[in-house]
């Protein structure tokens, strides 16, 4: 007991002293871009602050969006969009040697920053680096490691920041970002696309476009501030990614296996409308698979902060009333209602085409065979029904 409060006392002396810390005028503030890597955690690269004082021996980098994994009911928190995050701060060597080590891309671009900015901003990452301080809620879009970067600079420097556009620069929405970074044809893209509503679907302003860390490069590089300087003073590529043998597997892919599932959805329906038959299982597993996903995307949509998940069209393929219709599924003879019910389906397939065509709500393109596959069925079903 006494040595653990040593230690705070010992860390709290610590963050005391950084608060009064003065930097010489030979410190470099700059902001490091990370490139993508190969997981989906990984695919959208990283943002974080360095803090260069070779005089006084100070080289450290400060970044944001690092998990809490000690946090109570870690996974409910997280799945709820209610996880607070953490800033963290490495020395640079161990920062460097962890993303050489995963072979990404750093780079570097040194703010032109005035003596009393960079201290101020030395100040505030070391307050913000306190226990009290430390936890954020996050917001993959809006509050995440990328943007930290962007508010942290203009808050400290108490500058208004001018962001000129890059050439061939072309307006994108944010699922459209997304998509630069993880392939249509993935199973990450086809989460996403699942998972994230129509919000997702709108144009990205200039200054969102910096939710993504490789936009908080491209948009500094070109910012100006005071009216006229430059916010870069000096760009440098710390580390190049080497190339690497990646195999992508389409057989394994979204669309190959929606294929594949919804070739043998029609082939069974095909066997069941030339035997006048109907394969009982096939409605229990449609109805009851669409019915599951439509929950969750409900309660993604109604019981979570999650900003992204509101206003989700999903529900027209995956829709939560199936569930509760498997009692109709399991029987010989359909209610009437039933009848009108498969007429609602397949209206709400028919909804979710024309919301696509008119750009409401980009859906995953693995999920088209299945669409189809369920729309024959549904036209099944309701032509079972007449049969009766």
């Amino acid at each position: 007991m006494k040595l653990k409060l040593s230690f705070i006392a010992l860390l709290f002396s610590f963050y005391a002293l950084a608060q009064n810390y003065q930097l010489s005028s030979e410190t470099e503030v700059s902001v490091i871009t990370i490139g993508p890597g190969n997981s989906l955690n990984d695919a959208f690269g990283h943002n974080a602050f360095r803090v260069r004082d070779i005089k006084n021996g100070i080289d450290v980098v400060y970044g944001y969006g690092e998990y809490d994994f000690d946090a109570p009911n870690f996974y409910l928190k997280f799945a709820r969009g209610k996880l607070n995050y953490l800033i963290s701060r490495h020395p640079f060597s161990d920062f460097y040697n962890h993303y050489e080590r995963h072979n990404r891309t750093i780079k570097e671009q040194v703010l032109n920053l005035s003596s009393e900015e960079k201290q101020n901003l030395f100040k505030f990452l070391e307050t913000n680096y306190l226990p009290d301080n430390r936890r954020y809620l996050y917001d993959f879009f809006y509050d995440n490691c990328a943007t930290r970067i962007r508010d942290v600079s203009e808050n400290v420097t108490k500058n208004d920041f001018i962001y000129n556009l890059p050439k061939d620069f072309e307006t994108k929405t944010f699922r459209g970002l997304i998509h630069e970074h993880v392939s249509l044809n993935s199973w990450g893209s086809f989460g996403i696309d699942i998972a994230l509503g129509s919000v997702i679907d709108k144009d990205a302003t200039n200054n969102e476009y910096m939710f993504l860390p490789k936009y908080i490069h491209t948009f500094f590089e070109n910012a100006k501030f005071n009216d006229s300087q430059n916010l870069v003073k000096r760009s440098s590529l710390i580390y190049e990614r080497k190339d690497e043998k990646t195999s992508t597997n389409f057989i394994f892919s979204p669309l190959v296996i929606m294929s594949l599932l919804a070739i043998l959805i029609l082939f069974i329906t095909y066997k069941d409308f030339k035997n006048k038959t109907r394969t009982k299982l096939l409605d229990i597993l449609l109805f009851g698979f669409t019915g599951i996903i439509g929950i969750l995307l409900l309660l993604l949509w109604f019981a979570t902060d999650h900003s992204a998940t509101a206003h989700n069209y999903n529900v027209l393929w995956a829709v939560p009333f199936n569930l509760i219709v498997l009692a109709q599924i399991v029987k010989k003879q359909f209610k009437n209602w039933f009848k009108g019910y498969l007429k609602f389906l397949v209206i709400m397939l028919c909804l979710l085409t024309l919301h696509w065509i008119i750009g409401v709500q980009i859906f995953a393109i693995g999920i088209i065979p299945l669409l189809i596959a369920l729309m024959v069925r549904y036209l099944f079903l309701i032509k079972s029904f007449n049969a009766q």
